[in-house]
């Protein structure tokens, strides 16, 4: 099938829909942090309660979290666009470096003032193009700070503002 659009038009489009910003974490085998921004989270079910990311397929952040068997999703505040950056970065060889965290009840980093956390056991991987569908079973979960999260649109980072009644 053929189609009508080339990738920047694609990515234009999609960028009209705006997308919250997480972190997902998790330890790797010899007990080193690892994390990688997400803006593709969503919940899945209720029951059971599972939740999915879906992470490039060329991701070396996304193998060490697989290679984990869990992982945390951490829900960003508005005001935590410097750690985006920091995890989002190319060749940041510690991005833990200097951040404050606490270990999740399943083993994985939460990190500090995030609006919530979501601990998982790593439950599924299926293909989708060039990225996987990772699905997650919620074993844990919290609201930290009710703040205003991190939002994406149009190739900016911005917040969420309530609509006068």
């Amino acid at each position: 099938m053929t189609t009508s659009f080339d990738d920047a038009s694609f990515r234009r489009v999609l960028g009209h829909y705006p997308t919250g910003v997480c972190i997902i974490t998790a330890v790797e085998a010899a007990g080193t942090p690892t994390g990688m921004v997400v803006g593709s989270f969503t919940s899945v079910s209720l029951d059971p309660p599972l939740v999915a990311f879906f992470p490039d397929r060329k991701s070396s952040s996304w193998a060490r979290i697989q290679g984990a068997g869990r992982f945390c999703v951490n829900v960003l505040a508005v005001d935590q666009e410097p750690l985006c950056r920091r995890f989002s970065a190319k060749g940041v060889i510690d991005k833990f470096e200097g951040v404050s965290h606490r270990v999740s009840p399943n083993g994985s980093p939460i990190l500090d003032d995030v609006v919530a956390w979501i601990d998982c056991d790593l439950e599924a991987i299926h293909e989708a193009g060039d990225h996987h569908i990772v699905l997650g079973r919620v074993v844990a979960l919290e609201v930290e700070s009710p703040g205003r999260p991190l939002l994406f649109f149009q190739g900016s980072y911005g917040a969420f503002a309530e609509l006068t009644r």
